[in-house]
C-alpha cells in the first residue's frame, strides 16, 4: 500500500461510517419562503451560448438554463446580486405571495 493511502486511511478521512445517513441526505433541498417574504418571477429571455462562463454559471444556479425557463426565487440580496450579473439574459418580475 502507498503512503499516500495508508495516511488516508490513518486519519479517517474519507470513511462513510463516521456520519449517520438520514433520509434527506442526498435530496435536494428546496428553501421555503417565509410568509410576507416577496417573491422574484426570472425568466430567462435571451441564450446564453457565446456569454461568458461565469454568466453561463450564474444563471444555472439562478435555476435557468433554456429561454423561456421561469423560476420563482424569493426576493434576497444574494439573488438581486446575482440577477445585477446577468440583466441582460433574464425578465425579473416581483410576485406577491
Amino acid at each position: 500500500m502507498s503512503n499516500r493511502a495508508e495516511a488516508s486511511t490513518a486519519s479517517g478521512e474519507g470513511s462513510a461510517s463516521d456520519e449517520p445517513q438520514s433520509a434527506e441526505a442526498g435530496a435536494k433541498r428546496r428553501r421555503q419562503p417565509t410568509k410576507g417574504m416577496a417573491e422574484l418571477r426570472v425568466t430567462q429571455t435571451r441564450s446564453a451560448i457565446g456569454s461568458k462562463p461565469k454568466q453561463r454559471g450564474t444563471l444555472r444556479a439562478l435555476g435557468l438554463g433554456r429561454i423561456g425557463k421561469s423560476n420563482t426565487l424569493p426576493d434576497r440580496p444574494e439573488i438581486r446580486g446575482q440577477l445585477a450579473k446577468v440583466p441582460h439574459l433574464v425578465k425579473v418580475e416581483e410576485v406577491s405571495s
